[in-house]
């Protein structure tokens, strides 16, 4: 496979178990290239991956690293001092990260980005669906397994990409989208952007790289993106006044996510039947950790799983459960970041009003360092005086202790980006076995 100038015949990815990583690795190994790679542990994704032939070692160690590899590609969440990246740097084998090679990848070719801080992974699944739904065959990276396809890649047309983009350290300005989508835009990634406006600045931006002859997909209505829009040379599609069908998945926030992928449908496919996309977005079955039902705990209780971890999110997340819940609604919550943490707390303070009990799982660290300037027991004390019940508790063990006395007519949520969805699966599988 070429890359640039380069031909790549061997891959090894570092933090191969995330999800976009996974899927570029998935469609590296269908287009030729020899792939490999490493992750802190094994999961979901790298049993999916393990299924597809792709082999993953764990722990990482340098000497997993080949020497023959023409490309070593690694996540946000691995630092230049891996062991594997110091040693890719000791063999001079060349290293991008997963943004850097997606842009890579995705050179030349038609390329619809989805971006946004809320609301991304499912807009991408629900536009995959539709497009695929409609013969277009597109070659899609998503950011979580979606339900209709089993997979967070989708192989389709190697000439037209639908990619799940990010704005963490402008990764998305490393696409070249002839359609753009943002879905929304909130203050987030703080431990990069140390303002809305400076995320509002690489929004900016990478709303002037879209060609005359593109689309961006977008609500101009949004405080936060209209401003943006001046620097626009592509075509603005308003999202806003599409008709989304009745959603096999609740709540405003997926009509909006139907909406703005149901234009960016039509953008990229103007023959498209109207009725066709409407039946595929009628049909979606959604992603994983996307309000997902998990099943029921011992005692009878009902179980979802979501990745909500900004504060709109959980709030949006948590009223349709609210709606559906006779009893007490229980939420465990993994803060996301101690930055994030940090410089959101009011807002997370505020988020969880729907909920009757909520309890807090030690932040998950990621690629930060605790400072002691927040912790969950903060935020515990902080949401408790808002007026809901709120305990910060120091182990998965613990929440899955007290989340197991939510009883039949009860609802519980476990919520976060990091792997609190184990909780969730332990709840289930104890009811499974009664």
């Amino acid at each position: 496979m070429k890359t640039g100038d380069r031909i790549m015949k061997k891959a090894y990815c570092i933090g191969i178990g995330g999800i976009g990583m996974s899927a570029l690795a998935q469609y590296l190994k269908e287009h030729g290239v020899a792939v490999l790679g490493s992750d802190r542990e094994k999961g979901p994704i790298t049993e999916l991956l393990e299924r597809k032939g792709i082999v993953v070692m764990t722990p990482q160690r340098a000497e997993n690293v080949p020497e023959d590899a023409d490309a070593v590609v690694y996540s946000d969440a691995v630092p230049e001092d891996n062991p594997e990246r110091a040693r890719a740097s000791a063999l001079g084998i060349p290293q991008s990260s997963y943004f850097e090679m997606l842009g890579k990848v995705s050179v030349g070719k038609r390329t619809i980005a989805v971006a946004g801080t809320h609301g991304k992974t499912t807009t991408t699944g629900m536009l995959a669906k539709i497009l695929t739904d409609a013969g277009a065959k597109p070659t899609a990276i998503i950011g979580s397994i979606v339900k209709d396809f089993g997979s967070n890649y989708v192989s389709g047309d190697p000439d037209s990409f639908v990619v799940e983009a990010c704005e963490y350290r402008d990764h998305l300005l490393e696409l070249s989208p002839e359609i753009l989508v943002i879905t929304n835009l909130e203050w987030d990634h703080t431990d990069y952007f140390p303002s809305l406006t400076a995320l509002q600045a690489t929004f900016r931006e990478a709303i002037a790289r879209v060609p005359e002859d593109g689309v961006i997909v977008t609500n101009p209505h949004d405080a936060n993106i209209a401003p943006l829009l001046s620097s626009a040379r592509a075509r603005v599609v308003d999202y806003t006044r599409e008709e989304a069908p009745a959603l096999r998945l609740p709540g405003d926030f997926n009509r909006a996510n139907a909406r703005a992928a149901l234009a960016a449908a039509r953008a990229a496919l103007p023959t498209l039947s109207a009725d066709a996309a409407l039946s595929a977005l009628a049909a979606f079955l959604g992603t994983w950790r996307r309000f997902e039902y998990k099943g029921k705990t011992v005692s009878g209780a009902d179980v979802y799983d979501d990745y909500a971890h900004h504060p709109t999110a959980v709030s949006a997340t948590l009223e349709p459960l609210r709606a559906r819940t006779k009893g007490r609604l229980f939420v465990a919550f993994h803060p996301h970041l101690y930055s994030r943490t940090r410089d959101l707390l009011d807002g997370f303070a505020a988020a969880f009003g729907a909920a009757d009990k909520v309890f807090l799982a030690p932040i998950y660290a990621a690629r930060e360092k605790d400072d002691g300037s927040v912790s969950s027991g903060l935020l515990a004390e902080r949401i408790r005086a808002n007026g809901v019940d709120a305990l910060a508790l120091d182990s998965f063990d613990a929440l899955a202790a007290e989340l197991a006395k939510a009883g039949p007519e009860d609802v519980i949520v476990t919520m976060g980006a990091g792997d609190i969805y184990k909780v969730a699966d332990r709840l289930v599988a104890a009811g499974a076995q009664k």
